[in-house]
């Protein structure tokens, strides 16, 4: 199937967020705040599953080009942009593993480049606020604050993981403790009030990925935009001063939240983008937003982890260990420095205020162009 101009993509994409807005736009303003909430998930949960039908197919293939860790890392960053679930390709890679296609060694720089992959759903939520532009430099900022860390992360980490395998030695170790407790299982309260929609939708578009795509994109935008208006219109004096000075009042609360929250909704995209519209209200700054990420980070570890303990293979926990040692080992090397993702984070921002180019580029660039390029030459 040949693949549409971009001219008419963003034709099709107008009319449809156009023709949603007249329909559901009126009737959507009358709905309170967790409805708003609820589409603005699904949405998200769409866009996952119209990435992965496109993307889905060539998963396993890229995860079997990892025999050079270099490779593996920017395998990690491709795949999870191209699904938008880091939870996804984890859990299929500690499967790999289980069964024997992959070995820790080859694991490990996946799993970093997964946690950075991700991320390319903050950004799509940071350009509903783009004709809006303090609110989207605030927003952008918020996007790709956690980018920066993970750049930090993997700088400092990949080169002792593979001359000393630092994260593997110490997730062999610990694994040898779990590996035998067998399967455990959460139930997950997002995904069993959003999965029935994501189904009914799948099946009225005749399970079209680039209609469920547009779609995605358009209820998207469409539930940002009413959801900004509706928390600047509500979000005032008690609750905004709720979230300031309880929920994200320090560091460490905003970690725990992250972390909680993450571990609750099983998606670390949900809850990373969900903050993305605050701060670019101005309901949360990008300090706050920082500690929230990590903490989402670390709570996405979880899902990997039950995957692992359900196949009661060692070698399978041992990489989900080493996902989680690296998340924390990452926030506990990178902290000190935080004024560096901090800063990068404010600089690109203020370059993609000026030009709608700056973040389109970074996207592009960073999460497909490079990687496609580095795992041709490296491979």
């Amino acid at each position: 199937m040949g693949v549409l101009p971009d001219s008419l993509v963003e034709k099709i994409l107008g009319e449809a967020k156009r023709t949603m807005r007249s329909l559901v736009g009126p009737v959507i303003g009358f709905f309170p705040i967790p409805f708003l909430i609820y589409l603005f998930f699904l949405s998200i949960s769409l866009l996952e599953v119209s990435l992965k039908m496109l993307g889905g197919g060539v998963l396993t293939e890229l995860l079997s080009l990892t025999s050079n860790p270099f490779v593996g890392l920017f395998v990690g960053i491709l795949a999870t942009s191209m699904v938008q679930s880091s939870s996804l390709v984890t859990s299929l890679t500690v499967g790999l593993v289980a069964a024997g296609g992959l070995d820790v060694a080859q694991a490990v720089p996946v799993i970093m480049g997964s946690n950075m992959g991700t991320s390319v759903t903050n950004a799509l939520v940071a350009a509903g606020q783009i004709n809006k532009p303090k609110e989207f430099r605030r927003a952008f900022a918020a996007a790709v604050v956690d980018d920066f860390f993970e750049i930090c992360s993997i700088a400092i980490l990949l080169p002792l993981q593979v001359a000393f395998n630092v994260l593997g030695a110490s997730a062999a170790f610990l694994s040898k403790q779990f590996a035998q407790i067998g399967g455990l299982h959460t139930f997950d309260p997002l995904n069993a009030v959003i999965d029935p929609v994501v189904e009914l939708i799948t099946d009225l578009v005749f399970e079209s990925a680039l209609l469920l795509l547009i779609l995605a994109l358009a209820l998207l935008f469409l539930s940002l935009s009413y959801l900004v208006k509706t928390l600047k219109h509500r979000l005032t004096g008690r609750i905004e001063r709720f979230f300031d000075k309880v929920l994200f009042k320090t560091a460490g609360r905003a970690m725990v939240l992250g972390f909680v929250l993450t571990a609750l909704l099983q998606s670390s995209s949900m809850t990373t983008s969900l903050a993305v519209p605050l701060a670019g209200a101005g309901f949360l700054t990008l300090q706050q937003v920082f500690p929230y990420a990590l903490g989402a980070n670390v709570g996405t570890t979880l899902t990997a982890m039950f995957a692992a303990l359900v196949t009661g293979n060692e070698a399978a926990v041992t990489v989900a260990l080493a996902h989680l040692l690296y998340n924390v080992t990452g926030i506990v090397l990178v902290w000190p420095l935080r004024r560096i993702p901090l800063g990068l984070a404010e600089l690109l921002a203020k370059y993609a205020q000026r030009s709608r180019l700056v973040p389109l580029g970074y996207v592009i660039l960073v999460f497909f162009a490079i990687p496609m390029a580095l795992i041709f030459l490296m491979r």
